[in-house]
């Protein structure tokens, strides 16, 4: 294995080897975050919405369990880079097809281990979420610093949601799902409950939405700052008004904003399978699976058609919404999520229910 070195924008760097891609230039520039999660790395790496994102896992050894077919979110992933502490290079799981540095390498994904992950973390806790680089070891500090002053794009949606509608046939209710970087089990979850699903992409008018005879609308996760689609606000409320309507991670952050609150950056995100979230009607918490680099405002709310219906018990930002006068509804974390905690499935129930 070759070495490698990570730079972050504040001139730090860490050395490792390389277990992903050949990293042969220095174009390999990402947003430094940290996942938390045990297992579904797989998932994690295929996720569009760690689209531009270099990850860094924090459980110590990831790769045991290998690859296979079956759990991809998406077809190519988009993250720019992984860094573990230990990777696996022989996994043992009887599902496992190959190795994770085998996908890295198919995908060309760069990736780095034996550095300090622990303390890595740390400093995305104290400084937030940064830019960072892969880079050889002859790269000096001042190369390295000129190509992480440039921010990174703003355009990770349009690159990651489909360029044509696609068609899932099902005997159920019509769901319109629009792409703003949807993972596949969003789309298994409607399938699941024998919908009939219609993915459109991300930047879609009513008219060609409406077209297909909704019986229900679902807004997809994706990478990025919801403002930078801020296009989409006057079709979600359109569509509010005459279908119902359920959202996920970066469409629960577009619902939001759609109708007159506000969102903002977090310091490091949420980025795991363990957040405790409390449902405020029943009074009950359940665990979630999240991902995610911006928030909804909680004070922004006052003055919209919005109730707030879940919060997070770690630092009581909004997770869940609903419309006042609306069938409409929308949770920050995925709960459609594996592997992770399986306690919000319910949403998916009550989104078929509402469409009857």
């Amino acid at each position: 294995m070759s070495k490698l070195r990570l730079w972050l924008e504040n001139g730090e760097s860490f050395d490792g080897e390389s277990f992903g891609a050949e990293v042969k230039s220095t174009s390999m520039i990402g947003e430094l975050v940290f996942n938390t999660g045990m297992t579904g790395y797989q998932e994690i790496i295929s996720d569009p919405s760690y689209c531009d994102q270099i990850v860094v896992m924090t459980f110590p050894l990831i790769g045991q369990y290998g690859i296979n077919k079956d759990d991809f979110e998406s077809m190519i992933p988009a993250l720019k880079g992984f860094i573990v502490r230990e990777a696996c290079m022989t996994p043992s799981n009887w599902r496992s097809e190959y190795t994770l540095p085998q996908m890295l390498k198919e995908f060309s994904i760069p990736a780095i281990h034996g550095l300090d992950t622990r303390l890595l973390t740390k400093k995305i806790r104290s400084n937030g979420s940064m830019r960072a680089l892969f880079a050889v070891p002859s790269v000096t500090k001042e190369e390295a610093m000129a190509l992480l002053k440039p921010a990174l794009p703003r355009d990770q949606i349009s690159r990651v949601s489909t360029r044509h509608s696609i068609h899932f046939p099902g005997e159920g209710k019509r769901v319109v799902l629009m792409d703003f970087g949807y993972k596949k089990n969003i789309l298994r979850s409607l399938l699941k409950r024998g919908c009939d699903v219609v993915v459109v992409p991300w930047d879609s008018s009513v008219a060609n939405i409406l077209k297909f005879k909704p019986d229900g609308i679902m807004l997809s996760n994706g990478p990025g700052d919801p403002k930078d689609v801020s296009s989409t606000l006057p079709v979600i409320r359109a569509l509010q008004e005459s279908v119902p309507m359920m959202a996920i991670c970066m469409g629960h952050q577009l619902f939001a904003l759609a109708n007159g609150a506000n969102t903002e950056k977090l310091k490091f995100g949420h980025r795991g399978s363990n957040h405790p979230v409390k449902d405020l009607k029943s009074g009950r918490t359940f665990m979630s699976s999240q991902n995610h680099g911006y928030s909804v405002t909680k004070e922004s709310l006052a003055n919209t058609n919005l109730e707030l219906t879940q919060i997070n018990l770690n630092d009581e930002t909004v997770e869940g919404l609903a419309h006042k006068t609306l069938p409409a509804f929308s949770v920050q974390y995925h709960p459609e999520a594996y592997p992770g905690p399986e306690d919000t499935q319910w949403l998916f129930d009550a989104f078929i229910q509402s469409m009857k």
